[in-house]
C-alpha cells in the first residue's frame, strides 16, 4: 500500500457522510535557460490532500498540505461546510453522488529513471542542446522539466486506487541575430524520450531561414501546420466541441450534430489514454477507469466526454466517460486529456507543401482564444516560424499572422495528413502538476482565414 493511499484512507475516516479524498504527491525538477546559458533550477516535493463532500446535490471541497489527524479533520469539516452552504443558497443540486468502484487497467506511464529526478540528466540535456553544431550564432532559451506524480483516491462508495506517472518535456526557442525565432519541443513519459540536440538543431534551422520577412494581406490561404499548431486546433475542440456539459446545455459546437459529418472524412480523432505515444492515466479525478473513446470517426461526430456531474445534467442513459478533472466536476465541464488524431499518407511536411502554389507554413500558434464556442471559432497568432510557401516549397519568412477561423472548419478542409503522429504539449504546468498532451500529425488544409498581420490584429 502506498503512503498516498494510506493518507487518503485516513482523511476519508475524518470526513462525515459521502466523501471522496484525493491525495497527490508531486516531485518535479525544472531547468530554465536563456541566451544559451542556464538561468534557474527549481525542484518541488509536495503533497496535497483534497476532500470533496456531497450535500444536497452539491459538492464542497477543501485542501490541505498537512497530514496530521487534526488537519485532516479540519479539512473535512471545511469541505462539508462548503457543500452545505451551496445547498442552502442554491437548493437541490444535480450531483447524485460519487461513482462506484470499477476495475482499472494498468499502463506504461511510469519510468523509474525519470522518477529519480537526477539533476545531471537535465544538465546533460542542456549541454547537448548548447553543443548542437547547427546552432551557430543563434541563442537558445526554454525549459527542461521532468516530474513524478502519484495520485491516490479513497471514497465512501468504496473506491481505493493509486496511480503513479512520470513525464518529461523540453522546449527550445532559438533567436537568430536578426531577431527571428524558431521553435521545437518534445514531450514523453521518460526523460530518455527527449532529444535535446535535435530540438536545438530544429529550432535553430527554423530561425535561420534566409530572406527578409514579407507580409500578406488578410484572406483565406492554404496552410501547412506542424503538429504543435495542430495541437491548438485540437485544444479548441476540447474546449468547445467535446465538453459534455456544454453539449448537454445546448451550447457546444457539436450540439445537435452527433451522428453527422462535421469535418473531413480523413479525420479520425479519439481520446485514447493508453495509446502508445501519449501520457497515460489509469483513472480520472473521481476514480472512474480511463478507456478509449472515439469522438470523430471518418469525419462523423460520435461522442462527447462526460464526468458524473455533466452526465447527470444530460440525463439517462448518459454516463460518465471518465473525464472528471476534479471530484464532483469542474464548473466549466469535462475535457479530453489524451486526444489522438490518426495520421495519413504524406511522408512529412515537405510532401504536404509540394502541391501548394502559394500558402502559409505555420510552426506553432500562441495567444489562442475561443471567440464563439458554438462555432468552435477562435483566434490565434502564428509564432516562431511562419513562412510563405511558393511552388511547393518554403520560399521566405512571413510576418506573423493572426488566424481567425473555426476549428471544425479547419478540419473540414483538410487535404492531407502526415503519416507520423507525435505527442505534443505546450508544457505549461501551473498549480498541481497534471501533464497532458495530444498525439497529432502535421496537416495541409485549405481556406484558413487570416484577419491580418499580428502587428495590426
Amino acid at each position: 500500500m502506498s503512503d498516498a493511499l494510506d493518507t487518503a484512507r485516513r482523511a476519508l475516516a475524518k470526513a462525515r457522510g459521502e466523501a471522496l479524498v484525493t491525495v497527490a504527491r508531486e516531485r518535479s525538477a525544472t531547468l530554465r535557460f536563456a541566451s544559451s546559458r542556464p538561468t534557474q533550477a527549481t525542484s518541488i516535493d509536495d503533497l496535497t490532500v483534497e476532500i470533496a463532500v456531497v450535500r444536497g446535490g452539491h459538492v464542497g471541497r477543501a485542501t490541505t498540505n498537512r497530514v496530521g489527524d487534526d488537519a485532516l479533520a479540519d479539512c473535512g469539516r471545511a469541505a462539508a461546510l462548503a457543500a452545505e452552504a451551496a445547498a442552502d443558497s442554491a437548493g437541490e443540486g444535480h450531483y447524485r453522488g460519487f461513482p462506484e468502484p470499477a476495475p482499472v487497467r494498468a499502463h506504461d506511464g511510469f519510468d523509474a529513471k525519470t522518477a529519480a529526478l537526477d539533476p545531471a540528466t537535465g544538465a546533460d540535456g542542456l549541454r547537448c542542446a548548447f553543443g548542437a553544431e547547427s546552432t551557430g550564432a543563434v541563442r537558445l532559451s526554454g525549459i527542461w522539466t521532468a516530474g513524478d506524480v502519484e495520485t491516490a483516491i479513497a471514497s465512501s462508495t468504496g473506491i481505493e486506487l493509486s496511480d503513479r506517472v512520470t513525464d518529461a518535456f523540453m522546449k527550445v526557442i532559438a533567436t537568430a541575430p536578426n531577431g527571428r525565432t524558431g521553435y521545437a519541443a518534445q514531450s514523453a513519459v521518460a526523460a530518455s524520450g527527449l532529444d535535446p540536440a535535435a530540438l536545438a538543431e530544429r529550432a535553430a534551422d527554423t530561425a535561420a531561414v534566409d530572406g527578409e520577412p514579407v507580409s500578406l494581406p488578410p484572406g483565406d490561404y492554404t496552410v501547412v501546420m506542424e503538429p504543435h499548431a495542430v495541437l491548438d486546433v485540437l485544444w479548441v475542440l476540447g474546449e468547445t466541441a467535446f465538453d459534455g456539459l456544454a453539449h448537454a446545455e445546448g451550447r457546444g459546437a457539436l450540439s445537435g450534430k452527433l451522428g453527422t459529418r462535421v469535418v473531413s472524412p480523413s479525420i479520425n480523432l479519439s481520446d485514447s489514454p493508453r495509446f502508445h505515444a501519449t501520457l497515460p492515466r489509469a483513472f480520472d479525478a473521481e476514480g472512474v477507469p480511463k478507456a478509449p473513446l472515439p469522438l470523430i470517426q471518418d469525419g462523423v461526430a460520435h461522442r462527447v466526454v462526460h464526468d458524473t456531474r455533466s452526465a447527470a445534467i444530460a440525463g439517462p442513459p448518459t454516463a460518465t466517460t471518465g473525464h472528471a478533472l476534479v471530484a464532483g466536476g469542474q464548473a466549466a465541464g469535462p475535457r479530453p486529456t489524451n486526444l489522438v488524431l490518426i495520421g495519413g499518407g504524406a511522408a512529412d511536411e515537405s510532401e504536404l507543401c509540394a502541391p501548394v502554389e502559394r500558402g502559409i507554413y505555420v510552426t506553432r500558434l500562441w495567444y489562442t482564444n475561443v471567440l464563439r464556442p458554438t462555432e468552435s471559432r477562435f483566434t490565434a497568432v502564428t509564432r516562431d516560424g511562419t513562412f510563405l510557401i511558393e511552388d511547393g516549397r518554403i520560399a521566405r519568412p512571413l510576418e506573423d499572422m493572426r488566424l481567425t477561423d473555426s476549428a471544425l472548419a479547419i478540419l473540414s478542409h483538410v487535404q492531407a495528413l502526415g503519416a507520423r503522429s507525435v505527442l505534443t504539449s505546450d508544457g505549461e504546468l501551473y498549480g498541481r502538476r497534471f501533464a497532458t498532451g495530444s498525439v497529432c500529425p502535421p496537416l495541409r488544409t485549405d481556406g484558413v482565414h487570416f484577419s491580418g498581420s499580428a502587428r495590426h490584429g
